[in-house]
């Protein structure tokens, strides 16, 4: 895993994840029952093994995991601001895996001053 270089200043940070089932998310990084949570939402939004489903050859999860990475998104835009992210005090950036047994996932950084 490679760590991101100081940041500058002032400037942006631009995440994507390279993959089409799962997502980047900001949300609440303080109590864990909130990942849960979004966890059951998506489950009730986007339910696994469904028979209307064509895209089913990797698993039943297969299918829902890429609509839950268009829905959620595979890339965020985050200030810097004095050298920091500029997220708020609850903020924290989520990587969204949305298949069973995901494996490696690969994000590209990019930071513009």
């Amino acid at each position: 895993m490679n760590a991101l270089p100081a940041l500058p200043d002032a400037g942006l940070l631009h995440l994507f994840v390279k993959h089409t089932s799962c997502g980047l998310s900001i949300n609440e990084n303080y109590d864990p029952d909130v990942r849960h949570d979004m966890e059951t939402i998506f489950n009730h939004l986007v339910p696994e093994g469904r028979a209307n489903y064509y895209h089913t050859l990797e698993g039943a999860d297969d299918m829902p995991a890429h609509a839950k990475s268009s829905i959620v998104g595979v890339s965020l835009m985050i200030p810097i601001t004095g050298g920091r992210l500029a997220l708020g005090t609850w903020q924290g950036i989520y990587l969204c895996e949305f298949r069973n047994r995901g494996g490696a996932r690969h994000l590209t950084a990019t930071i513009i001053q």
